[in-house]
């Protein structure tokens, strides 16, 4: 099995999270650190990664997690689906 990612537009991001499965992910890079979220069958895990600590937030819908995303990412962020 092989690792694939690929770089989506921030206009795409409402999207792939409402139809992310337990198995994918997204990747946030930007000046800040990195977003990482994922999905269980019931709720969002969004942890931010920055200068070697973690935090997690968990969130039960795509619409959560975009607000909470809003004031947290920057508008030159880089973004992958893996």
């Amino acid at each position: 099995m092989s690792y694939q990612e690929r770089e989506i537009a921030k206009n795409s991001l409402p999207k792939y999270l409402r139809v992310l499965d337990s198995d994918e992910g997204i990747r946030i890079e930007d000046k800040i650190g990195f977003v990482f979220i994922n999905k269980t069958s019931r709720r969002y895990c969004v942890n931010i990664s920055k200068n070697g600590t973690d935090e997690f937030f968990y969130m039960y819908n795509a619409e959560e997690v975009l607000d909470f995303l809003a004031s947290k990412i920057e508008p030159t962020s880089k973004i992958f689906a893996y």
